[in-house]
């Protein structure tokens, strides 16, 4: 009989990804709304896992948002992450499943980590401050997922992606991360004919952006493949600046005026590139490039006008 898989998050840009991979297999599995399953109760998860039973979980449920909503609403980042993460992994043990893959992010690298970020560079510092709040309720997560293997032997694991875009992509005007704020931004200017277009910082940061399709086949990857229980690195191992990354993004676009920088604003953690020879080393590497991905990611957006997410 095969194994119930559930992946939690389903509505996510991730968890939307992992489905649309699980199927090209044709694997079934569980998913469950927000009006199903408040992941948040703790009483609900324990009544839902008891009803279903699952035997593997991909956690890619998460509350997430750019550097703006991070700063806004610190209290409900750390809550809602901490209580989901707690509330599932928890429950996981409790109902014996016997895999879960938790989702971590690179946030929780140290503000000023060596670059590339090497796994053994985890919970070696400071976080960066405009992301505390989300970083330690992921860090605490993770941690979980190693102590609840320690002290009863589960098989949970957390893998740490990079910046993530692509189908499923949240686009709300406060909240949305850097590449579907900037899409979106780049496309209205070009419809509207603008002479320029504002983004935060310097433009001198530099982040690795992974296609989320790349990130689910690794996930999918991981799920098979690996069983440690320190958490493992998922990208690219390729970085570029915001501005280059800026520069690219409205060249694919097509919007033919300038880039301007709003100085107010701040940049977030300086470098935040991952080393990946660790998951590669075992079998895996992003298949899709960066201009490729962008592409797509534009031609979807596009494509998709009337569907796309704007979630608070």
């Amino acid at each position: 009989m095969p194994d119930k898989i559930f992946v939690a998050g389903h509505n996510g840009m991730v968890g939307q990804a992992v489905c649309r991979r699980l199927k090209k297999e044709n694997i079934t599995f569980l998913t469950a709304t927000r009006v199903e399953l408040d992941l948040i109760n703790q009483v609900a998860v324990n009544e839902w896992f008891e009803k279903h039973k699952p035997d593997k979980i991909y956690l890619c449920a998460a509350r997430v948002g750019g550097i703006q909503a991070n700063l806004f609403y610190p209290a409900d980042f750390i809550y809602q992450n901490l209580m989901i993460a707690a509330n599932i992994i928890h429950a996981a043990y409790v109902h014996g499943v016997k895999k879960l893959l938790f989702l971590g992010s690179s946030c929780i690298y140290p503000r000023d980590c060596d670059q590339p970020m090497r796994e053994e560079l985890l919970f070696s510092g400071a976080f960066e401050p405009t992301n505390e709040a989300y970083a330690i309720a992921k860090m605490s997560g993770v941690k979980m997922c190693q102590f609840y293997r320690m002290q009863y032997g589960c098989d949970f694991i957390s893998a740490i992606p990079c910046n993530l875009y692509g189908h499923g992509d949240n686009f709300h005007p406060e909240n949305a991360h850097v590449p579907a704020a900037l899409l979106s931004r780049f496309h209205k200017a070009k419809i509207n004919d603008d002479k320029s277009v504002v983004i935060w910082g310097t433009g001198a940061p530099q982040r690795e952006f992974m296609h989320v399709d790349d990130a689910a086949d690794g996930l999918v990857f991981l799920m098979n493949h690996y069983s440690d229980d320190f958490p493992i690195n998922l990208g690219t191992g390729d970085g570029i600046s915001i501005q280059n990354f800026a520069s690219l993004l409205s060249n694919i676009i097509g919007f033919k005026g300038s880039i301007k920088n709003d100085l107010s604003k701040p940049d977030g953690m300086p470098i935040k590139i991952m080393d990946v020879s660790k998951i590669k080393s075992i079998g895996w590497q992003a298949k899709i490039s960066l201009e490729d991905g962008l592409k797509n990611y534009y031609h979807w957006y596009i494509s998709n006008q009337n569907f796309l997410r704007h979630a608070a």
